[in-house]
């Protein structure tokens, strides 16, 4: 289904931290849909007041909640969109009686079973979650170098053993980005997110140049926590002396596209998008599958 095919009624958004909630709202503004936004209080942007015409706010745990009222709005189909700290779904929510029986239920409680399963309460509430970056297509890079200059062969050495590294981290639902250097892990990515392993992996490095691998997960479900690079992170590689960045083409967001290209391209930073290679053998090792050079 594509964004322009779809209906334009019964649309809702479900909006966590950051801008992908307000990118999502513009762009379907843009193609004539009004999408009912259920703003979760620990983590989405103020800014939705402004930009959302329905808005209600629900805390965390108030799945019940958020559900009567997609049903009060007429919502059909929704996209959920912006990142929930992983450490909050698991240390700050204060669950309501659905979601309650929901985490007892779950044999294990990481991200992915966590928002599965609410996929699935959803689901048989008639409402059905839809790919997150339906409406944001022109943000998914495809297979190829972004920046003006490529990885050169010391960072493609260091891309094509992160990525397997990446890959095996990804499959146990760990994180989805490592910092390499010298084709050794300095640091990965669990529940603090990308920016705070990128700092830790400065201190631990002390100086030394390193390259940053972000994957998708094997069989990600693009109806949420897809990858996502912004400004930020520009930012912070910068501070880290991070000189490369490799990231999964198809399934990987990068916010102000044309502006963090430029960014990097003036900080000497190369960004090559791969195509997702598949999960083989037990152990990463050099010679990663899923490495091209051009």
């Amino acid at each position: 289904m594509s964004a322009t095919s779809a209906s334009t009624a019964g649309w809702g958004l479900i909006a966590g931290n950051g801008r992908f909630p307000l990118l999502v709202l513009e762009c379907a503004r843009s193609q004539g849909i009004d999408m009912a936004v259920i703003a979760l209080k620990e983590e989405a942007s103020p800014d939705l007041e402004r930009s959302a015409k329905r808005l209600h706010w629900v805390s965390l745990g108030e799945l019940s909640k958020a559900i009567e009222l997609m049903h009060q709005e007429g919502v059909t189909q929704a996209v959920m969109a912006g990142q929930v700290k992983h450490n909050k779904i698991f240390s700050s929510i204060r669950p309501d009686w659905k979601l309650a029986k929901l985490l007892f239920s779950l044999p294990r409680k990481n991200t992915d079973s966590l928002i599965g399963a609410i996929a699935r309460v959803l689901e048989d509430e008639g409402i059905r979650l839809v790919d997150s970056t339906l409406f944001l297509k022109p943000l998914v890079p495809e297979p190829g170098v972004l920046t003006r200059r490529a990885p050169n062969e010391h960072e493609a050495q260091d891309i094509a053993y992160g990525r397997g590294v990446a890959r095996h981290i990804a499959a146990m639902d760990i994180g989805q980005t490592v910092i390499i250097s010298d084709r050794a892990c300095v640091a990965v990515e669990a529940m603090e997110g990308t920016d705070e392993t990128l700092a830790r992996a400065a201190r631990i490095a002390g100086g030394k140049s390193l390259v940053m691998v972000k994957v998708s997960k094997p069989k990600q479900d693009m109806r949420f926590d897809v990858p996502v690079i912004g400004l930020p992170t520009i930012e912070q590689m910068k501070r880290a002396n991070a000189t490369a960045l490799a990231v999964d083409a198809g399934c990987t967001l990068l916010f102000d596209r044309s502006q963090l290209i430029e960014q990097a391209d003036v900080a000497g930073i190369a960004i090559q998008a791969f195509r997702p290679a598949p999960l083989r053998g037990a152990e990463p090792n050099v010679a990663s599958e899923g490495m091209t050079t051009k």
